[in-house]
């Protein structure tokens, strides 16, 4: 964001207009919840933020609202274009210990932004327990005062806000959690910063996102008339033993529903009869006694793509299984057991990675990544944006940090935050089922970050629409639906 001001302020715009437009999108915000008459306090901080919240007390003010203003600090300590904002607040200015938030219909919390770089403290630590203690909506001026915006961490005291105005571009606090969970609605202002000066030549190169389909829909695969089902792909789940023939089928039945043209299963030889009496009867069935038999059916001409992990056994057999499907040269997805066979050996993965010319993802759930990248910070000292990023880079293959906030990561620094997904998503198999659906958009020629992100939003999506009480055998029947649903949007 301050390279956008930066960039605005040189195409023409001054800060203290981009500041009357911030101010103007906050007091819209607190409008469309009051009416006039009813009393709002404004409590400010000395920076940039505190100057939005001058901004929009003068406005409530001028639109019949009883508004109280509390600053956190002198007047005279008040930096940057905050200082013209605060000079044309004529009311009184009252001190943070002296007001009552539950005297107000309303709080706007304009502390402390994003930029943020250390816990609350004093004053404002205290009003803001009296804030939450309250009950009393609160509307936040970018961020709720002691919420990181980059990380989303909250290292203190921290506003729960009811709605949070922010500008131009959501900021990383805003999707990962515990800030998600703070932020209430988000609203995103436009205060005249032109995407096209700041992202032009010569501008900022995003790197952050949100999951969103405008991200990866012109990669998604689009089949003709005339294909047939080796031209949509085949993938290949490489399975255990007797004693996991559930896990590889969940992943195996979401490739096919999401598009791979033929999916066949690789298990061993004790345990070939279990999968083909199990449905459904479009998944093929191979057998493999060693990693030699495994290793000749990846190098046939067919699998376009390989799941391995689920289910797969953490026994020597597996563990060559692994070692098997990380050097083949076919894009593959890492899930599970071979995640926990990999576990301190992250040096070893990565020049396998580097030698087998096609790309790899792994999507780890938090255990699973904290026993793989053990020597990385845990949570709590390091954003997840920040692990995830790290971890793809020292990996070489694209990270899937799975979780109510996944982040998904490629090892040159682009990464993306998904918000589709709820609790329900919480049930045995729903890990399986994403790693068959990230492997069924790669046997389509999906690249492997764009793959990584939309099978996340569509399994997301699938749990939203199912709600509690889904099973993981429910979400590939609902991928084709939401499919169509994203054609129709198109």
């Amino acid at each position: 964001m301050a390279a956008a001001d930066r960039a605005a302020i040189a195409d023409g715009a001054t800060g203290a207009a981009l500041m009357e437009r911030a101010g103007r999108a906050v007091a819209d915000a607190v409008s469309r919840r009051l009416r006039p008459g009813e009393a709002v306090l404004v409590i400010c901080g000395p920076g940039h933020n505190g100057g939005d919240g001058f901004v929009g007390a003068r406005l409530l003010r001028e639109r019949g609202l009883r508004v109280t203003l509390a600053l956190d600090g002198a007047l005279d300590a008040i930096r940057g274009d905050a200082v013209a904002a605060a000079a044309r607040w004529s009311g009184p200015v009252e001190a943070l210990r002296s007001v009552e938030p539950g005297e107000h219909a309303l709080v706007v919390d304009a502390l402390y932004g994003a930029g943020l770089s250390r816990p609350l403290s004093g004053e404002a630590a205290l009003l803001v327990a009296r804030v939450n203690a309250a009950g009393r909506p609160v509307v936040a001026v970018d961020v709720p005062s002691g919420l990181s915006g980059d990380s989303g961490q909250v290292a203190g005291p921290a506003i729960v806000a009811a709605e949070t105005v922010t500008f131009f571009r959501l900021k990383p606090g805003h999707l990962l959690f515990p800030g998600r969970a703070l932020c209430g609605v988000v609203t995103l202002a436009d205060i005249g910063i032109a995407p096209e000066i700041v992202f032009g030549p010569g501008g900022v190169r995003p790197t952050t996102f949100r999951n969103d389909p405008a991200l990866w829909r012109t990669r998604f695969p689009a089949h003709a008339a005339d294909t047939h089902k080796f031209r949509r792909g085949a993938a290949l789940v490489v399975a255990g033993g007797l004693d996991g023939v559930g896990a590889p089928r969940l992943s195996a039945r979401a490739a096919l529903r999401i598009g791979a043209g033929l999916v066949t299963v690789a298990c061993r030889p004790e345990a070939l009869a279990a999968h083909a009496a199990q449905g459904p009867n479009a998944v093929m069935q191979r057998s493999y006694a060693d990693d030699a038999e495994l290793a000749a059916l990846l190098a046939e001409r067919r699998p376009a793509a390989i799941v391995a992990g689920p289910a797969l056994g953490l026994d020597l057999a597996g563990r060559d299984a692994t070692m098997a499907v990380l050097r083949s040269p076919v894009p593959a997805v890492l899930d599970a057991d071979a995640l926990t066979l990999l576990s301190g050996r992250v040096g070893h993965l990565a020049r396998m990675a580097a030698r087998r010319g096609a790309p790899c993802i792994l999507t780890p759930h938090e255990g699973e990544f904290q026993r793989l990248f053990g020597d990385m910070p845990p949570p709590g000292l390091a954003s997840k944006l920040d692990r995830a990023r790290q971890a793809a880079r020292l990996s070489g293959c694209v990270v899937v940090l799975k979780g109510a906030d996944t982040v998904i990561a490629e090892p040159d620094g682009i990464a993306a935050i998904n918000t589709t997904g709820s609790a329900a998503l919480a049930t045995a198999g729903s890990g399986d089922v994403l790693a068959g659906l990230i492997a069924g958009l790669l046997a389509q020629s999906m690249p492997a970050f764009e793959a990584a992100c939309a099978a996340v939003h569509l399994h997301g999506l699938a749990g939203d629409a199912l709600g509690m009480g889904l099973i993981a055998d429910d979400l590939p029947e609902a991928i084709p639906a939401i499919m169509a649903a994203m054609a129709a949007d198109a």
